[in-house]
């Protein structure tokens, strides 16, 4: 059982990165309680709905252990939710958990459904130009969960493994196949064979079969 570090939600708003607007919703703000439904947390809101939203992305995960690895690197201070994320917690590392574990969390139930695909906006949004690739490069990008049961959530919340369904693929296994293995068919179908794998996943790896 692992007691959420921070809670954040927050809608698109308008970005002036290198002297360009854009719209993104990666600036969350931590919060108390909110009310967890099938498409997200009320006053959550996604602008790139290529990467984010939808019922299979309703809620975002980033590990804090992490932000110690990146803040060493860089030399820069980072703070949840740095990396747009709903959940910042402790012991929820890629390697250590699997896609379609289920956990409770609040009043709610949720079960990981992909790694998460990040973009440049995380990158803009940290200032720091190498932060993308390294996020890529080390497959240290977080994930999503879809939502099983509504329900109530505060920052007290304990996130608690209720189900897991397979022990071949770890959420870092299932990214390193996405970002660096596109040519092993072995490991695209043994992700394809995961029936709660979400369906942006399962079309991206059919095609790299083809």
């Amino acid at each position: 059982m692992n007691k959420i570090v921070t809670l954040s939600t927050g809608k698109p708003k308008k970005h002036s990165w290198k002297n360009r607007e854009e719209i993104s919703g990666i600036a969350k703000e931590k919060i108390e309680m909110t009310y967890l439904t099938k498409e997200g947390f009320m006053g959550d809101g996604v602008a790139n709905t290529d990467f984010h939203g939808g019922p299979d992305r309703a809620v975002c995960l980033y590990p804090f252990e992490h932000y110690g690895m990146w803040e060493k690197e860089f030399k820069n201070a980072f703070t949840p939710p740095s990396f747009g994320e709903n959940i910042c917690a402790r012991n929820m590392l890629e390697k250590d958990v699997y896609i379609g574990d289920i956990f409770s969390l609040g009043e709610s139930l949720i079960q990981i459904s992909q790694g998460r695909i990040p973009c440049s906006t995380i990158s803009k949004h940290n200032k720091e130009d190498r932060l993308l690739g390294r996020i890529v490069e080390t497959c240290f990008t977080g994930y999503f969960f879809r939502v099983l049961k509504e329900g109530t959530v505060n920052v007290e919340s304990i996130l608690k493994l209720e189900d897991r369904k397979q022990e071949r693929v770890s959420v870092l296994q299932g990214n390193f196949t996405m970002f660096h293995d596109r040519k092993n068919h072995k490991a695209i179908q043994e992700l394809l064979q995961i029936e709660e794998l979400a369906d942006v996943w399962r079309e991206k790896l059919e095609k790299a079969l083809i």
